[in-house]
């Protein structure tokens, strides 16, 4: 892997290739993101870029003169988080990730990593964690077809048959059950990169992005080109 960026969804719209044709895309604010540390194999036992994302406040913690503790920005960055932004010359960053980049050694502390990276026509691969849809019946959350609906049925869309009665006398693993679904982690391979927005660092991708929207994804170049 080259290149890679953390982008935030930002919603969906369309847009009018030159030959006229009306095309879907996922518009993400891809960046900027800076380095906040370059790990080599000397030191690490292998490269690697970690990179920051979206400003952070410090977290801030008063006593008054009874040792009564007032904390301001609770969930803001901790002493340990500041130290270690502090030594790569940035702010605190809410979303922190690393990428194992081939050219690592290129990279230098505190580094901008822009959508300048891409390119019109890039193959890339998109992660996100997906929409949360709650407890949901086996239907919605298998695909599992529903009984008749006249009204002498009465099985309409419950689960079915889960397994045999006296022999195995249990249901099998993995059975598709009715229970949470949404809220993983989803990655949709070989999306096209449609347009690029290098002053408003926005990334325009052809089709639909797993995450709802202000979700953060990943956005890394694809390991699968399709031919």
């Amino acid at each position: 892997m080259k290149k890679a960026i953390l982008a935030t969804k930002v919603g969906m719209t369309q847009i009018f290739s030159e030959d006229g044709t009306l095309i879907p895309v996922t518009v993400l604010q891809a960046g900027p993101c800076v380095v906040t540390q370059v790990k080599t194999v000397e030191n690490d036992g292998y490269k690697a870029v970690q990179v920051g994302f979206v400003d952070k406040k410090a977290r801030i913690i008063n006593k008054d003169a009874g040792g009564r503790r007032e904390v301001i920005h609770r969930h803001g960055a901790t002493k340990p988080e500041q130290g270690h932004f502090k030594k790569a010359g940035v702010s605190p960053k809410r979303y922190v990730r690393e990428f194992k980049f081939e050219n690592a050694e290129e990279y230098s502390l505190g580094a901008e990593i822009k959508a300048d990276i891409f390119e019109q026509g890039d193959k890339i691969d998109a992660s996100a964690i997906s929409k949360g849809k709650g407890f949901q019946g086996a239907i919605k959350r298998h695909g599992q077809h529903r009984g008749p609906m006249k009204h002498g049925s009465k099985f309409h869309r419950h689960q079915g048959s889960n397994g045999a009665c006296s022999s195995p006398s249990r249901v099998f693993k993995g059975k598709g059950m009715p229970g949470h679904m949404g809220c993983v982690k989803v990655t949709v391979q070989n999306l096209e990169v449609v347009r690029v927005d290098v002053e408003k660092n926005l990334l325009l991708i052809k089709g639909s992005v797993p995450g709802p929207k202000k979700g953060l994804v990943t956005i890394k170049e694809t390991v699968k080109v399709e031919c």
